[in-house]
């Protein structure tokens, strides 16, 4: 049992650290105007909270520790504010 809970946790923060990754390099390709229309925080701004937020998770790996987990958050609101204009 403890296997399959290690599996699925390796799992779920390998997914995890690949939305991040996703993001950090999404928005280091955008353009500095694409910024500007939809949201208040600058390119730099987003480059130095993803990139933050992936060095965090490769130090606390656990998927489920707080840090990981404002991580994601930020991540998913990178992706929903900038990508999901691009629709």
């Amino acid at each position: 049992m403890l296997e399959i809970q290690g599996l699925l946790s390796n799992a779920l923060s390998l997914v995890l650290f690949g939305v991040k990754v996703f993001a950090l390099v999404d928005c280091a390709v955008r353009k500095p105007h694409d910024f500007i229309d939809a949201t208040q925080v600058s390119k730099n701004g987003w480059l130095v909270i993803l990139g933050l937020t992936g060095a965090a998770h490769v130090v606390a790996w656990n998927p489920l520790s707080l840090l990981n987990l404002l991580g994601t958050v930020a991540a998913l609101v990178y992706l929903a504010q900038l990508r999901g204009r691009s629709f």
